[in-house]
């Protein structure tokens, strides 16, 4: 899983009864990262730093959390934790933690009015691990769905799922926090078989911005910004491997990819993993339509 590269360290907060969650990703000191937006509906916060032209090139903390924009609070909690640990840009008045956020819409799923916030975020962090992660209904993907595509009566619960690729030395992993319009896709599945050319509309269906994938791509090669802009990018490819539709506009998938360092890679070895991880993370934790 995504811990496989030395340093990273994921934690969860789950309310089962309302379904929702979140989920941080914690990174060793000197990580370079980029990411990359492909969804119409985007809920995200820091991402513009992100960019390589911008000039802080760290990542401290990813956030995943449910609970659509409102979610993003969490990230506040997020940064407490990390300055009162020194983790951060160093800035004349101290330390700025580099925190990006993203959230999925899982507001129809429990209690609405149930967010992760400053405190939720907190708690992620300190049950943070560099083991083995909880995957599943957990986290941020506590409140996740699957197959909106088809409508409300298709409509089953999504996942957080990771996986690893090696070559060598480089470890490339990714985790996802599975909420998408579309569905898992493989050559047996029933999407592809039900239709030549299905029908997608997402005003019919009514899926109007309730869904978005967010994911994360972990590797130990050593990159820069635009390397990571590359793994990103190879992690969506990932997505539209795996998932049909993918990137739609009532989704606002993102993902962010995280360069630890220690290893000499080729950016496209590092693509060619990251966008395998992704995939592989995805059908992790895939049920087949019609299936429990």
């Amino acid at each position: 899983m995504i811990t496989d590269v030395a340093g990273v360290r994921v934690g969860h907060w789950t309310d089962v009864r309302a379904a929702t969650g979140c989920t941080v990703v914690l990174f060793p000191a000197g990580t370079v990262a980029s990411g990359e937006v492909r969804g119409g509906a985007p809920a995200t916060r820091e991402w513009a730093l992100l960019e390589p032209h911008r000039t802080v090139t760290r990542l401290d903390a990813l956030v995943l959390t449910g609970g659509s924009a409102f979610g993003l609070a969490a990230c506040d909690g997020v940064m407490r934790f990390c300055e009162e640990r020194g983790m951060g840009f160093a800035t004349s008045a101290g330390v700025v933690p580099i925190v990006v956020g993203a959230g999925l819409f899982d507001l129809t799923r429990g209690d609405p009015t149930v967010r992760p916030g400053p405190d939720e975020g907190r708690a992620a962090c300190e049950a943070a691990t560099d083991g083995p992660v909880p995957l599943g209904l957990v986290g941020a993907a506590t409140g996740a769905t699957v197959g909106g595509w088809r409508g409300r009566d298709h409509v089953r619960p999504g996942w957080i799922g990771s996986a690893t690729r090696r070559a060598g030395d480089l470890v490339v992993a990714a985790l996802v926090a599975v909420n998408a319009f579309g569905e898992v896709d493989g050559p047996d599945d029933a999407l592809i078989a039900s239709a030549d050319d299905p029908t997608v509309d997402c005003a019919a269906a009514g899926g109007a911005f309730v869904h978005t994938t967010l994911g994360v791509v972990a590797t130990n090669a050593t990159l820069d910004k635009v390397g990571c802009l590359h793994a990103a990018q190879a992690g969506h490819d990932g997505l539209a491997r795996a998932l049909m539709p993918a990137h739609a506009t009532v989704d606002g998938d993102a993902i962010v990819a995280a360069a630890v360092g220690g290893v000499a890679a080729p950016v496209d070895q590092v693509r060619l993993l990251a966008t395998r991880a992704v995939e592989a993370a995805v059908r992790s934790g895939s049920v087949p339509p019609g299936g429990q």
